[in-house]
Order: structure tokens, then C-alpha cells, then sequence
């Protein structure tokens, strides 16, 4: 038997149904006393705080009981959720602690949650009476994005992959999704802290001090936020962690969703989902206080703005000061302002919220090679007295989101959002042409500034047809960036070389002698503070690529669900592409592409917790990088096969899923730098195979675990060897809290990350050199109260020397030693 949500779920006996509570006389069938409830011995529950429906779903999974209630009397709702070894009764007593609702039993598994009943307002259930569930009829519709999870690391939902609020185990493709549990159990502070237990995920520092990710060997482009897509980067300029409910890594192209990103985007992409409004009261403080982090400051509130729930609010603030790198250069900070306002009644539900990000980050320690080797590093790691290298980011995001529920199962969505970004950014690096160690120093600096939009609309409806349930979805959306016009220039003034490409950065160089062995200046105190005041003058740079860059499709995708065994996932994207640029002599030239892009997945429940699925999927790339030419290079195609398994483990507290893979892609683009403006060549063509295995869950009481293994293959089809791709990898972290005695409000957590060796290879004279595996070690200890938090941590407990896992020989990034970390919570 089977139960709907208004087309926005379908959920099974055993799980959660959402139906109206019949008045005492219509809702028949026997019962037992409602003061006995569900008879059951004490288990272990673990169900965090999070909105009513969603908890009640989890504990209806985890006890086998089926859950009936008004839509309407919990959507409003939210749980703070069961904690501890608990019977069924007791567990759920907790998760509607501070509601007006109240359960009562039908039978052993059947419980009825309904609003209180005054006295004789209502009779209770009939015993000699039978519930028609037939006669059932669904009510308002229940927003359940929330995380569903049956405690610890475990989550179960996921909406980024399918644009619906879809199980995980019917999502034929790898997803990874982060919770606060694990954010909050490793400390991280940063999205680059948030992806380093991923499988497939692997992040390098970048000139300018932003992260570069890269899934599956490939780059993840600019990522989604709340499903959109960025047109432009989105990895320096994302807010605290305290603004973020989780992460979600979807593997595979994702062309398919919209994803408008600039660079090769073929393995995967990163979706950040925002806190938004919630009717249940939050008023927490966190902290955190590094030794290079600085300190970080920021409050989350929510809750009711009206007597009548239908108002609801999230502010979210942060600060961050004193951020500085291991050779004291410092200037760090950041600034975080996310309001955001709510209402709904049941059948509709509108949201709308503000973002501002102001980032100013120090550039990240680097050295340099004086040969093809990383023993031949120079020990200076910073040209020294360089505290301008600095990057500022500035966004301001303005968001919408529209649902509503019509009859019949059919449900309409409509998000949106306009972006302003702007960034201005300088660093020291050196230039590679010198012999003997000679080195010169060279300033770049890059400035960037876009507007773009985006805009999605989706209805979807559900049809039965016997045992196959249709969950059909028609999208449209529309992205459109703004960044200026696309141009090159060079301007020569004395010894001085200014560069713009694509409009977005320059360089400036000065024959300055510097040794980099033993760290003096050849050019007799003539070179810094010359070259210091010519990075800091001002040139008008254009951004990257064109005026005008648009992004348009249909989305047409049907979840097919046969039986209690077979799920489909089949869909199909018209994408659309238009690039507006100029010809060498300033006259216009507009560039156009399309392609139809389909993907087909197949999932098997050979039991209610193993799911076996295969499938396949096409990336699309219009990539408006500048060629030699001076013109856009042509657009990159990839496809994607994939098979793999997913169990639920541990009385469903825990997943492991495993995936193979092979992602074949006609062209790839290879970049001087990991910024503009320096011209962009097509690549070789790729071939990428690997095996992914990720668990996370709770194996015991108290102890939750999370677990990665990535095993890569990379061939190039020039028969050049692959750079930057570790063929092993590996992380591991466990978190216990101790549940009794005098330990009890105390935990202590613990991860191993390791890689193998990989290779680098130098810009000039193109000679491969070796980039060592490492492994990396933290700890840490955490102290609870009753509405407060304290961990104190180690990062790199064993002050290791740790390098990206690809570079060349101008820049080194070097992570940070051993680190120690204070991070906190405070609930009033």
C-alpha cells in the first residue's frame, strides 16, 4: 500500500503517511487504550532536530510503524528530535514535545498523531470500527526538504539530483551528502574542510587563495547553490558554515540540472543548500578560534513571525577577523548578513531571502622548484615582506522561491536569483625563465565583476497505473550573465608589462634578481618597492569571455516506480547556448550552440535495503574560454557509465554505497594558471575509470562513522601522462559520545586522510616530477551541556608538510602545519 503527499513524495507502509486524521466516528478500526501506544522494547534512537514530518518519517522507519495525520496540523512543525535508548512510545513523546499534537495507537502498527482534543470535542478511535484507508483523503501538502536521517552521519533524501525530494536509495547515481552532524563533528570552518572525506573530491589552492575542486579528475566547475546554478565562481565567495544546512556532491556530469559553469564540470558538481525560514525557534551562537583562521563569530535565528505559524523568518550573521598565513601576513577577514522571510498555508508556500558576502582573504604559503623535484624547493616559502598578497570577493544574492500544490497531485516550483559579484585580488608569484636559480618575482593581480541571473520553473504531477507510480516532472530555466566586453591588451611602459585576456587580469613583471636559495636581492634593494607600488595601480580590466552569456533549457524527466523492486530515472535536456562577443576589431560576433542531452538510470531493490543501479548520462560544455585565436573554444562533450550498489547497514542507521565508473570526454581544456587571463588551449581527450566506496552512519550507540575509498585510472588519448590524479585515496573519521556515567557529557572524534602519489609537471620545458602520497591525522575532544557546545581540536596532528595533489613549478601551495582549533555552540 502506498501513500502520496500532494506529488511531492512517495512514501511506503512502514515509513510515514501523511492522510487526514478522520473524525473518531469515519476513522474506524480497533485499537488498543491510547495510553498503552505502541507496544515495543527500548531501542536506540538518534533522530536530530529537524522539521516534524521529516522526524516523524524516520521514526516510522526505524520502529515499522505507519505514522497518519492531518498534513495541515504538522506542517508547521519542527521537532528537536529523540536522542538516547528509548521505547517506540517514549521516542515519539519526544518529537512532539512542545507541539499541540498528540499520538494515539490504531493498532501494534498504526499510530494516529492529531492536534489535542479539548473534552468532548472528539471521541476517540472506535475499537469495533475498520479504518477505511481507502476513503483517505490527502490534505494540505507537507514541505519535507528538510534532512531526513535516522541520526549521526546517515542522510536519507536527497533534491539536488532530480529537482524533487527524492530517497537515496531510488537515485540511480552516487550522491554524497554532508549534515550539520558531520560539519559540526569534524570542525569545519571552510566548503574545502566540508569535501575532504568525500570519495571522487579532491581540492588544490589557486593563485588568489580560492579552492579548486575537482571530482572524479575533473574540475566541478562553480557548482549549485539551492540547485541553481552559478554562472561564475562560487567557491571564494560562499558564506560561513553557519549559513549552510548542508552539501551535497552529486558524481557525474551534471549538464543534464543547468549547470552553467565555465570550466569541465564532467565529474560532478557541489550543490550548497542555505538555511531558510522554519516555524520551530533557533537561537544559537558559534564561535571558532584558530591559529590561522582567526576568529569566527555568528548567530542563527529562526522562527514564527505570526500568531499563526504561517509567517516564519531566518537571520543568519557572521564575522571572521585576523586571518593570517604561517608567514605572518595577515589582513584576513569576512563579513556574512543572510535574512530571509517565509509564508504558507498549507497549499502554497513563498520564500524570499538577501545575501552579502565580503571575503578578504590572504594569499595562500607557496614555494617554488628549482628543478624538476620537490626536494629541490626553495626554503623560502614567500618572497618575504609581501603582506599585500591578498584576494577580496564581494557578492550580494537575492533569492525567490514559489510552491504550490493543486489537486490531483500536481505541484508547481519556481525558484530564482540574481547575483552581483565582484573581486579584485593580488599576489607574488615567479616568473620560470631563469636559470640557476635566479628567479624573477612577478606581481599578478586579477579583478573580476559579473551580474547574472537565474531562473527555474518546474511542475510536476503523478499518475498510477496499476503498480507503476509516474512522478513526472517539465522543467524550464534561464541563466544570463553580464561580465562586460571581451578584449586583449598589452601596454608597455619602461620595463613594465601590463596583460588583460579575457578581460580579467593582468600581470606585471620587473627583471628583479632574487636568489631564492639563500634569500637575498641581486638587484640591490631596487626591485620590492618598486614592483609593490605597480601591482597596486590601477588598470581597467574586462572580464573573461564576453558581454553577454546565455543558458537556457527544457527539462523533461520521469521517476517510474514498478512494483517494490524496479525504479527508472529517465529524462532529456534541450540546452541552449549564446555567447555575445567581439572580433579582434571591436565588431560583434555571437556564438550559438545546442544539444539535446539525455540520461537513463535503472535501480533494482533486491531487498528493502540493497539497491543495485546502473547508468548513463551525457555532459555538454559550451566553454567560453578565449583561444590563442582569441575566440571561444569549441564546445566539450563527455558520457558517463555508471553501476554500483547501495545497502543500508546497521538497522538502516547506516549506508554503504559503492560505485564503477568510466567518464569519457572528446576534449578537455588545459589552463597556464588556475586564473585568467592567461590563454586557454583545448586539452587532450580523457578517459576516467575508478571504483568509489563511501559508508556513513551510526554502527553503534553513540558512535557514528565516516568512511571513503577512491581507486582512479586517468588516460589521456595523446598518450601524455595524467597530472594531478592520485590513483589511491582514502579518509576515514569516527565520533563517540560516551552515554553513561562520568563521561557522559563528553566525545572525542578522530580521522586518517591518505593519498598516493601523483604527478606535476613543470610549464616550460614540460618535464614530469613526483608529488609524494601523504596522509594527514586530527583529533579532537568535545565537552556537551544541556544547551552548549565545546570542542577543542588538532589539525595535522602530526605536523606534517603537506602539498596539493597537483602544481607546477611556479607555485608550490604548502598547507598549514600542525593546527589547533576551538570551535562552539551556545543554544538561548
Amino acid at each position: 500500500m502506498q501513500y502520496s503527499v500532494r506529488g511531492r513524495r512517495r512514501i511506503t507502509t512502514g515509513a510515514f503517511a501523511l492522510v487526514l486524521a478522520l473524525p473518531a466516528g469515519a476513522a474506524n478500526g480497533p485499537a488498543p487504550d491510547p495510553a498503552v501506544g505502541v507496544p515495543g522494547a527500548a531501542i536506540s534512537f538518534a533522530i536530530a532536530p529537524q522539521p516534524l514530518a521529516t522526524a516523524l518519517l524516520a521514526w516510522g522507519k526505524q520502529t515499522n510503524v505507519q505514522v497518519l495525520t492531518s498534513s495541515g496540523s504538522i506542517a508547521n512543525w519542527r521537532s528537536s528530535g529523540a536522542q538516547g535508548v528509548l521505547t517506540p512510545n517514549a521516542a515519539l513523546d519526544e518529537l512532539l514535545e512542545g507541539t499541540d499534537l498528540e499520538r494515539e495507537s490504531y493498532d501494534p502498527h498504526t499510530v494516529v498523531v492529531r492536534q489535542k482534543q479539548k473534552p468532548g470535542d472528539a471521541t476517540p478511535l472506535e475499537p469495533d470500527l475498520t479504518l477505511d484507508t481507502g476513503s483517505v483523503v490527502p490534505l494540505a501538502t507537507v514541505d519535507v526538504r528538510g534532512l531526513i536521517t535516522d541520526g549521526g552521519f546517515k542522510t536519507d533524501t536527497t533534491r539536488s539530483a532530480t529537482r524533487t525530494d527524492t530517497s537515496l536509495a531510488d537515485v540511480p547515481q552516487s550522491v554524497s551528502v554532508v549534515n550539520r552532524e558531520v560539519i559540526e563533528s569534524q570542525q569545519a570552518v571552510a566548503l574545502g574542510d566540508v569535501a575532504r572525506y568525500v570519495a571522487g573530491v579532491q581540492y588544490v589552492d589557486g593563485y588568489g587563495s580560492s579552492p579548486l575542486f575537482l571530482i572524479r579528475g575533473f574540475d566541478a566547475g562553480h557548482g549549485m547553490t539551492d540547485g541553481m546554478p552559478n554562472g561564475v565562481a562560487r567557491t571564494e565567495d560562499l558564506p560561513p558554515l553557519i549559513g549552510i544546512e548542508r552539501v551535497e556532491v552529486l558524481r557525474g556530469p551534471e549538464a543534464i540540472l543547468g549547470d552553467t559553469s565555465q570550466n569541465n564540470n564532467f565529474g560532478g558538481s557541489i550543490n550548497v543548500v542555505m538555511k531558510r525560514p522554519q516555524a520551530d525557534t533557533v537561537r544559537q551562537l558559534t564561535y571558532s578560534v584558530g591559529e590561522y583562521d582567526g576568529a569566527r563569530l555568528g548567530v542563527d535565528l529562526a522562527g514564527s513571525a505570526s500568531r499563526d505559524g504561517q509567517v516564519t523568518y531566518r537571520l543568519v550573521a557572521a564575522g571572521q577577523r585576523g586571518a593570517r598565513t604561517p608567514q605572518g601576513d595577515g589582513g584576513g577577514r569576512g563579513s556574512y548578513l543572510a535574512p530571509s522571510l517565509a509564508w504558507s498555508d498549507g497549499d502554497t508556500r513563498v520564500m524570499a531571502g538577501w545575501e552579502f558576502v565580503d571575503n578578504r582573504i590572504p594569499g595562500p604559503e607557496h614555494t617554488v622548484l628549482l628543478g624538476p623535484s620537490l626536494s629541490s624547493a626553495s626554503p623560502y616559502r614567500d618572497l618575504p615582506d609581501t603582506p599585500s598578497d591578498v584576494a577580496s570577493f564581494r557578492t550580494t544574492r537575492a533569492v525567490f522561491e514559489v510552491d504550490h500544490a493543486f489537486a490531483d497531485d500536481w505541484t508547481f516550483h519556481s525558484r530564482g536569483q540574481y547575483v552581483r559579484q565582484r573581486s579584485d585580488g593580488r599576489n607574488w608569484s615567479y616568473d620560470a625563465n631563469a636559470l640557476f636559480g635566479m628567479l624573477s618575482p612577478v606581481a599578478r593581480r586579477f579583478r573580476y565583476s559579473a551580474d547574472y541571473w537565474t531562473w527555474q520553473n518546474d511542475l510536476s504531477a503523478r499518475f498510477r497505473h496499476g503498480d507503476v507510480t509516474h512522478d513526472v516532472l517539465l522543467g524550464v530555466d534561464l541563466a544570463r550573465t553580464h561580465s562586460g566586453d571581451s578584449g586583449a591588451s598589452n601596454v608597455q611602459q619602461d620595463d613594465v608589462t601590463e596583460t588583460t585576456q579575457g578581460g580579467d587580469s593582468f600581470v606585471i613583471t620587473r627583471p628583479v634578481a632574487f636568489d631564492l636559495r639563500t634569500g637575498e636581492d641581486l638587484s640591490l634593494n631596487a626591485g620590492f618597492a618598486s614592483l609593490k607600488s605597480l601591482a597596486s595601480g590601477g588598470t581597467k580590466v574586462q572580464p573573461l569571455a564576453g558581454s553577454w552569456q546565455t543558458n537556457s533549457g527544457i527539462y523533461l524527466q520521469d521517476q517510474i516506480a514498478i512494483g517494490d523492486r524496479w525504479n527508472v530515472l529517465a529524462a532529456m535536456r534541450r540546452t541552449d547556448y549564446r555567447l555575445q562577443t567581439r572580433y579582434a576589431d571591436g565588431g560583434p560576433r555571437r556564438v550559438d550552440k545546442s544539444r539535446w542531452i539525455p540520461k537513463l538510470g535503472v535501480v533494482y531493490k533486491l531487498t528493502p535495503d540493497v539497491s543495485l543501479y546502473a547508468d548513463t548520462s551525457t555532459g555538454f560544455q559550451p566553454n567560453p574560454l578565449l583561444g590563442k585565436d582569441g575566440q571561444p573554444l569549441p564546445a566539450a562533450t563527455s558520457r558517463q557509465v555508471e553501476v554500483g550498489g547501495k545497502f543500508d547497514l546497521f538497522d538502516q542507521r547506516a549506508r554503504l554505497t559503492a560505485a564503477l565508473y568510466r567518464i569519457r570526454v572528446d576534449h578537455s581544456v588545459s589552463l597556464v594558471s588556475p586564473e585568467p587571463p592567461f590563454f586557454a588551449t583545448p586539452g587532450p581527450g580523457q578517459t576516467n575509470r575508478g571504483l568509489e566506496v563511501e559508508f556513513a552512519g551510526r554502527v553503534a550507540p553513540n558512535f557514528d562513522v565516516l568512511a571513503s575509498l577512491t581507486e582512479t585510472r586517468i588516460r589521456n588519448h595523446d598518450d601524455t601522462r595524467p597530472t594531478g590524479a592520485p590513483r589511491h585515496q582514502a579518509a576515514a573519521w569516527a565520533s563517540y559520545r560516551f552515554g553513561n556515567g562520568a563521561a557522559k557529557p563528553w566525545g572525542v572524534a578522530a580521522g586518517v586522510l591518505a593519498r598516493s602519489r601523483s604527478l606535476g609537471r613543470t610549464s616550460t620545458d614540460g618535464q614530469y616530477f613526483g608529488i609524494p602520497g601523504q596522509a594527514s591525522v586530527e583529533a579532537n575532544v568535545s565537552r556537551y551541556g544541556e544547551n552548549w557546545r565545546v570542542t577543542l581540536g588538532v589539525k595535522n596532528l602530526l605536523d606534517r608538510t603537506l602539498y596539493a595533489v597537483n602544481f607546477d613549478e611556479t607555485f608550490v601551495p604548502i598547507r598549514q602545519g600542525r593546527v589547533v582549533l576551538l570551535t562552539g555552540s551556545y543554544d538561548f
